[in-house]
């Protein structure tokens, strides 16, 4: 029998060895994220931690400085600054003096400019550099445009255009719209009154009094254009002689709104709120008008001639329902762009189901028109400088008085084109596996300046293209992205650039090829600056399809065997790239992730932005299919060649990262080891019209769509930890979508899942402790269950 002090002294070597045992586990797991101070909470602040970016950048008139918002001293709000070129100095602007005027480029050039600021008509001279308000009215004023050959500025008041000329200092009306219909013959024929008018002279001379004072008020005032009621009236433009004026009239398809509920309010009681309407066939409608002011006449655009205005899309016949409409589709207008002699307009027309474009040429004289370019997509036109909705303009402009230029997708990649209006003969000025984001025509029209990912899908450089060669120049070109804005003597660029760890920052350069970026901002906190980065790698995989697949990649310097795929939102945008993200929050928790031994990965899967029109659409009428394989494919490409253990790999994402994320745990089962899905899409027919009726059609037209497509009807297939996490004032992703996936749930008996909601905070969260409690939850969940 030993000795108790034998015991105790054996006690003791065991309880050290199991003591330095456990430290040694703990030290393994501790997150290191404290010795490179990341810290959740503190990265979670967003801009409160990182630092905000100067943003809207703007010119002065007189070329000499450059106003911006920025909140370099971390105020509740931002505020307005100017850099001046001539000193080098920075100032922050007082917010109750008057903002100075501003002007970004353009590409005509005038004696004279003409800008519009809030309820005053600004006139600048660019020899004297002197700005005058030449009208002050008592409301807002709109400008439309200017003449080139006479001091002249046309501007909308009230819903009516105006003309300025400077050379009189006068002011003429151009239009009487108004709303309602022509009033009718008042003139009382009944057998009384012929009577009286028989009978007495009294009475037919105080009528004929009458008749002719109306006449001779009349002539006084402009005649009446009158447009229906509840009809919205826009897009004015006007021909630089002033003789005609275009207008979009708008009747809205009455599509019922979606209300939600704040439960946290200043007085204590909830808030009804309206929010937008849901996808539907329901449509509104436009018709465009040409107004000839001398002659005092009114076309209407007629739509007949517009090339299969009444063919219906090709899933039509999918349900026995194809063939052609019994009425033409409805379609919107753009803006007329006026050519310089006044007598034609090119004019953007797009069909409200977003299948075609049409590029017309219009005779302002009598209405009618002729086809200059045809885009059609059996899934929806889109891509840079053509757009995603119907209204949002793309690049389109003359280049002379014969030629136009725009964008098109014809060789499944935006590039630029012009087209001459007479010969209709089209020559791309752009080529290439690559796509044209941003377009700028200089003064001489000789050349455009475009921004491009020409060297890499995930970048954004800077070119000069020559008209008559195509020759295509360096301005800034790298590993970067760049925003720009032209000086209006086109002299300098104010540039915001980024890298992937840089935030955004503002840089002046002179308009030359081979220019310096001068930086004149620095908003990176000292907090910020302080961290040791993992710079991500932007890399590819061969997806199962055969197509590349581009991703951004984390690899620690230890890895535990886990890994985390990240889904950005929108579902057409980009992350993958070389500059700074969107999702700044996100990298950052992806470093913490790091630095404890996951392998983070970012995919820019099928439909994201950058790839030209086939990635684009690959998910027209199917989606959480070729996207979702995507993260198949990429969880398979980390097991092979990174050796992740392939049941620790996560999933998660934010709004179409969500949908991405429910999906994969409800038709992928036992793929992904767990999801966080965040402020998440569904059902795809609760969502908004502009986005889902592009890529779904419509719910009514094209159920099959639809239903292969949300999540909500997979959930039997749910197998898993899956964490959802919503916004309870969300108007965008509404709380009532992921409400109708937790109540699917129960009704199936599924118990591996768990609903967040935030009371305050809508689609993009705001209040930094609700940021927090996210993604604490999502840290976690992956600590449970990827380590």
């Amino acid at each position: 029998m030993q000795s108790s002090n034998s015991i105790s002294s054996r006690l003791k070597v065991v309880f050290t060895q199991k003591t330095l045992l456990f430290c040694a586990i703990f030290l393994v797991f501790i997150p290191t994220s404290f010795a490179q101070m990341l810290n959740l909470k503190e990265i979670m602040k967003g801009d409160r931690f990182i630092g905000v970016s100067p943003f809207n950048l703007t010119w002065a008139l007189d070329n000499q400085s450059v106003f911006f918002n920025w909140n370099p001293e971390m105020e509740p709000g931002n505020s307005d600054y100017s850099y001046n070129l001539a000193t080098q100095k920075t100032t922050k602007l007082d917010p109750k003096a008057v903002f100075p005027f501003t002007m970004n480029h353009t590409s005509e050039t005038y004696a004279h400019f003409y800008t519009t600021s809030n309820e005053n008509l600004i006139k600048f001279n660019p020899k004297t550099k002197q700005a005058q308000t030449v009208l002050d009215f008592s409301d807002y004023i709109g400008f439309i445009s200017q003449s080139a050959t006479a001091d002249i500025a046309y501007f909308s008041f009230q819903q009516n255009v105006f003309s300025y000329n400077g050379s009189t200092n006068s002011i003429q009306q151009l239009t009487n719209f108004v709303q309602g219909t022509a009033p009718k013959d008042t003139k009382d024929t009944s057998y009384l009154a012929n009577q009286q008018r028989e009978l007495f002279a009294y009475i037919r001379e105080q009528e004929t009094k009458k008749e002719w004072n109306e006449k001779r008020e009349a002539k006084s005032l402009l005649p009446p254009i009158y447009y229906p009621k509840g009809d919205f009236l826009d897009n004015l433009s006007v021909s630089a002689d002033g003789r005609f004026v275009t207008f979009r009239l708008n009747t809205d398809a009455n599509q019922p709104e979606t209300n939600f509920e704040a439960f946290i309010t200043a007085d204590g009681y909830t808030q009804k709120r309206s929010a937008r309407a849901k996808v539907s066939d329901k449509e509104p409608s436009a018709r465009m008008a040409i107004y000839d002011t001398q002659k005092d006449t009114l076309y209407y655009l007629s739509t007949d001639n517009l090339l299969f205005i009444k063919q219906k899309p090709a899933y039509f016949n999918e349900y026995g329902k194809g063939g052609l409409y019994a009425e033409n589709r409805s379609v919107t207008f753009h803006p007329a762009l006026m050519n310089v002699s006044n007598k034609t307009a090119v004019v953007d027309v797009r069909s409200y189901d977003n299948k075609d474009r049409w590029i017309i040429e219009l005779a302002l004289e009598t209405g009618a028109y002729k086809m200059l370019d045809h885009q059609h997509d059996e899934a929806w036109i889109g891509g840079p400088g053509i757009n995603e909705w119907n209204d949002e303009k793309g690049t389109l402009g003359w280049l002379n008085p014969e030629t136009i230029y725009f964008q098109s997708e014809a060789t499944g990649f935006s590039h630029l084109y012009t087209l001459n209006v007479n010969t209709l003969a089209k020559t791309a000025l752009t080529s290439g596996s690559w796509e044209v984001h941003d377009v700028i025509l200089s003064k001489t029209k000789k050349q455009f300046y475009i921004l491009a990912n020409k060297i890499h899908p995930g970048v954004r450089n800077g070119y000069v293209l020559n008209v008559a060669d195509k020759k295509l120049s360096p301005l800034f070109e790298g590993k970067y992205g760049i925003e720009w804005t032209l000086s209006p003597d086109e002299k300098n660029w104010a540039i915001r650039y980024s890298s992937a760890l840089e935030p955004w920052e503002f840089y002046l350069a002179e308009n030359k090829v081979g220019a310096k970026l001068k930086r004149i901002t620095t908003s990176t906190t000292k907090a910020y600056q302080a961290l040791s980065l993992l710079n991500p790698e932007v890399t590819s995989f061969t997806a199962s399809d055969g197509i590349d697949v581009y991703a951004r990649i984390y690899k620690p310097a230890k890895a535990n065997g886990a890994a985390v795929l990240f889904v950005h939102g929108a579902g057409y945008l980009q992350n993958a790239h070389y500059y700074w993200s969107n999702y700044h929050r996100e990298m950052l928790f992806h470093q913490l992730l790091v630095q404890e031994g996951y392998t983070v990965m970012d995919v820019d899967y099928r439909a994201s932005e950058g790839y030209g029109r086939n990635a684009r659409c690959a998910v027209y009428r199917h989606m959480g299919e070729r996207d979702l394989l995507d993260y198949v494919d990429a969880k398979n490409y980390l097991v092979k060649q990174l050796a992740i253990d392939e049941k620790r790999v996560g999933i998660y994402g934010g709004s179409y990262g969500g949908f991405i994320s429910i999906m994969a745990m409800c038709k992928t089962p036992n793929t992904f080891a767990c999801a966080a899905a965040l402020r998440s899409v569904t059902d795809w027919a609760h969502y908004n019209h502009d986005y889902t009726s592009n890529i779904l059609n419509y719910p009514e037209t094209d159920p099959k769509a639809y239903k292969q497509s949300s999540p909500i009807y997979f959930a039997e297939g749910l197998n898993g930890p899956l964490l959802m996490l919503h916004g309870m004032v969300d108007d965008n992703v509404q709380l009532q979508d992921v409400v109708r996936m937790n109540q699917r749930f129960i009704e199936l008996g599924k118990k591996d899942f768990e609903l967040i909601v935030f009371p305050t905070e809508a689609h993009g969260f705001q209040f930094a402790p609700a940021w927090h409690d996210e993604y604490r939850r999502i840290y976690e969940l992956f600590g449970k269950e990827l380590k």
